[in-house]
């Protein structure tokens, strides 16, 4: 059980998703041994959903689920944020080698009243690699309205509504509930949102599935959920110390929302983190970062993440030169 050893940093095995728009970038880019197969499109680092579960790989409490931590064991795992029924966020890498379809997520007042209920999503992603030529499709173009927007949908040509821009690694994109969105072909990406599973298909590029039938659309609750209109950009980002007590580390807060807080984080030598009763989320993206040896765990290499329990209090990890991470914490 977990109550039986001391809590420690938490490295979790990945749950790959494999899907027609999948490739092999988990392995090319993110350094990870995959299984035979060139449709990995999704790697969940980070989640507590009923049978999706984290799994601690490795420490004393390996084999611990991410669900058993949270509700056996809150107050050491999420210090200030506890009680929690569940893990509020899900964080996950996705390899599009094929244009997603156009979705929007209910917010979570429209999430709630669904059966059985849930929450919203708010998400943002972080661009790791961008082929040439590729899109991101975020938001409406300016004076597109929900009739002009249900009027493209139902004639099959949602294109001619959609704001897109050719993103660059490094960018952040930040799409609140009610955001009309697709990741483009071509992009690798990581990806921060709620806890939530509650998609509506608008638009699939007038495309058939795997059973030559096209697969299906919910565009009326879809039009219902859409809260956001006008384009959405990549965000402006400024430099920041938030969440980063200790020096050595260039940070540059990426977003500050209700749900996250997410940084990219370049570290300089040794890097201090937590201590400040809350946990914290790490994805390492190059480089590598050594722990405190009476961890006995193994270096955070490209691709590697880590949950840091706030019980452990403020940890001091050595980074590489050239290493960047993803930092996320509740706020």
């Amino acid at each position: 059980m977990a109550e039986a050893h001391t809590m420690h940093p938490l490295l979790l095995a990945p749950l790959y998703r494999r899907y027609l728009w999948g490739g092999q970038r988990f392995a090319t880019n993110l350094g990870r041994p995959l299984p035979p197969g060139d449709d990995f499109a999704e790697s969940w680092e980070l989640v507590d959903r009923g049978a999706d579960q984290s799994v601690v790989a490795a420490g004393p409490l390996a084999g611990t689920t991410l669900g058993e931590l949270v509700r056996q064991r809150g107050r050491e795992l999420l210090g200030r944020h506890a009680p929690r029924a569940v893990f509020p966020l899900l964080f996950k890498f996705l390899d599009a080698c094929r244009d997603l379809s156009v979705q929007v997520h209910p917010d979570d007042t429209r999430a709630a009243r669904l059966s059985p209920p849930d929450l919203g999503k708010t998400e943002a992603w972080y661009v790791i690699d961008a082929a040439a030529g590729s899109r991101i499709y975020a938001g409406l173009r300016t004076g597109i309205d929900r009739e002009s927007l249900a009027a493209s949908l139902r004639a099959g040509r949602c294109e001619d509504v959609m704001h897109s821009f050719a993103p660059r690694p490094g960018d952040c994109i930040f799409i609140p509930a009610g955001t009309v969105h697709a990741i483009g072909a071509g992009l690798l990406v990581a990806e921060i949102q709620e806890s939530s599973d509650v998609t509506y298909r608008l638009y699939d590029w007038n495309r058939t599935g795997a059973d030559g039938k096209p697969r299906p659309l919910h565009i009326e609750a879809g039009l219902e959920a859409v809260t956001q209109f006008g384009p959405v950009a990549p965000v402006e980002s400024q430099p920041s110390t938030a969440g980063s007590p200790g020096a050595g580390a260039a940070t540059r807060r990426l977003v500050t929302c209700d749900y996250f807080l997410f940084d990219e984080v370049r570290p300089r030598g040794d890097w201090a983190v937590g201590g400040d009763d809350t946990c914290h989320f790490l994805a390492v993206l190059s480089g590598e970062l050594s722990l405190d040896p009476r961890w006995q765990l193994p270096p955070l290499t490209t691709g590697m993440c880590m949950l840091l329990p706030a019980s452990i209090g403020q940890q001091t990890l050595a980074a590489t030169a050239a290493t960047t991470l993803l930092h996320i914490q509740l706020p």
